[in-house]
């Protein structure tokens, strides 16, 4: 079974999970939280999904697992995982999110929240533990799919009065911004919020069909699509999301994506945070920008969240998250347009898109020169799919057994002068470049990141990376 815990949920193919292993961990699930005590008997649970064509049966099944465990299951349908989340805080109920995020439509997924947010990696094994527990036991367990109570009205109203609170009335007014539809849950969302605040918005790509977006790694193709709609439609952005919407994309006015922890550190300024918790894989250039302190964890939004926590118990005011991938959580409150933010420590497109936008309104400058003006090193990231995993293994341990080793690896490349293996392997070159090499927590994925002065360079290196990676698999293939 190809199921496991990753950065953010369980994951594998969704042959795997579309059956009797949906039961089994949404009824670990329910266990854990009541063995808890952070559920009790006839509780509400939320339960929501994405569009890929896997999702609803599995949605139907775990809402007759977590019915059968004696919670009250409500349905919040086809939402973004932050609206998931939020009602979820307002429910005070734990939650599940059916979806596999940016990874392709044979692959899916959990996303387990508890009444008070995300679970943290300590959860993640405990509900592991049980579900091995479910799995030892000589009866099969019962994958009947159930029913629930509609309730996709309530949390689609909730998120969207928060996001239509933000700004002022008219804050968009004069930019033209097209929306890339394709799968996302958040498509409607979008179009709705931005032209509340008086944008021309322009929906385009839109499709019956589930397409994997990834918004840390845009694939040329993408990018050439965004590159079309900006000049056919004279756009001064385009917007989009991941599968379950908590991963932004925005690109400038040419199409060209901005970068997720670009848009983390704009919305870390928009809001006026004073921490920024942010993994190894974000551009090193946040921690010289001014009034504001950087914390880096490993990739994955339980270690941010873990990060952020743990800033606020040490009395720390106005603390915000960020991924490479955009994805962005509030730990603590944040008085916006004279309204109270409510602190929302999980990944959500929704702020980091509103925050860049109103700066492009403000200034009045295009997109890529606000983004040039922050002068960070130019990074790029992507990553071999279908990458087994036991190669993935073998190469970081070839890697870490030796400085000879690595300077063996990189010898076409350049040369290592500081070494960090927070998450991966991520070294800086004498050159001051960066060269990270990390398996992806979520998928059979070789994934490398670069960092260089230019952005000639940084492709050159990407490439390099990621040829380099391939020469290793032929050979110990």
């Amino acid at each position: 079974m190809s199921l496991k815990f990753g950065t953010s949920g369980l994951r594998g193919l969704s042959t795997d999970l579309n059956g009797p292993a949906a039961a089994i961990y949404a009824t670990a699930f329910a266990h854990y939280l009541l063995s808890s005590g952070q559920a009790g008997p006839g509780d509400p649970i939320l339960l929501a999904r994405d569009f890929r064509p896997s999702s609803p049966q599995i949605s139907a099944i775990c809402a007759g697992a977590l019915t059968r465990a004696g919670l009250t299951v409500l349905d919040c349908g086809p939402v973004p995982t932050p609206a998931l989340a939020l009602y979820g805080l307002e429910k005070h109920a734990a939650g599940l999110m059916i979806t596999g995020s940016h990874i392709p439509a044979d692959r899916n997924g959990i996303k387990f929240y508890r009444p008070d947010g995300e679970i943290a990696k300590a959860d993640e094994q405990a509900i592991g533990t049980e579900a091995d527990r479910i799995k030892a036991q000589p009866v099969p367990i019962d994958a009947t799919p159930g029913t629930a109570a509609d309730h996709s009205k309530q949390a689609t109203a909730l998120f969207l009065a928060r996001n239509t609170a933000i700004l002022s009335a008219g804050a968009l007014s004069g930019l033209k911004i097209g929306v890339y539809q394709h799968s996302s849950v958040a498509r409607d969302l979008f179009v709705e919020v931005l032209a509340h605040y008086g944008a021309d918005v322009v929906p385009l790509g839109r499709s019956a069909d589930f397409i994997p977006v990834d918004t840390e790694a845009v694939p040329p193709a993408t990018i050439d699509l965004l590159k079309g709609w900006a000049e056919e439609y004279g756009l001064d952005a385009i917007v989009s999301a991941d599968g379950d919407g908590d991963r932004p994309l925005v690109s400038d006015e040419t199409g060209l994506p901005l970068r997720g922890d670009l848009l983390g550190l704009i919305t870390a300024q928009f809001t006026g945070a004073s921490v920024a918790v942010t993994p190894v894989t974000s551009n090193s250039g946040l921690e010289r920008q001014q009034g504001l302190s950087i914390l880096r964890t490993r990739v994955g939004s339980p270690f941010v969240i873990e990060a952020m926590q743990e800033a606020v118990r040490g009395g720390t005011k106005g603390v915000v998250g960020f991924e490479a991938n955009g994805g962005t959580l509030t730990a603590t409150d944040f008085t916006l347009n004279g309204t109270v933010l409510r602190a929302l420590p999980t990944r959500d497109s929704f702020l980091p898109a509103l925050a860049v936008l109103s700066l492009a309104a403000r200034s009045g400058e295009p997109l890529s020169v606000l983004a040039a003006s922050y002068a960070l090193p130019v990074a790029l990231s992507d990553r071999i799919e279908n990458f087994p995993l036991e190669t993935s293994a073998a190469l970081m341990a070839y890697l870490r057994a030796g400085t000879d080793n690595l300077s063996a690896f990189l010898a076409s490349i350049g040369k290592p002068e500081t070494i960090s293996d927070i998450d991966g392997l991520r070294v800086t070159l004498t050159d001051r470049s960066v060269i990270h090499f990390r398996p992806s927590g979520n998928a059979p994925e070789m994934r490398c990141y670069v960092e260089a002065e230019n952005a000639g360079q940084a492709q050159a290196l990407l490439e390099q990376g990621l040829d380099r990676i391939r020469a290793f698999a032929q050979q110990s293939g």
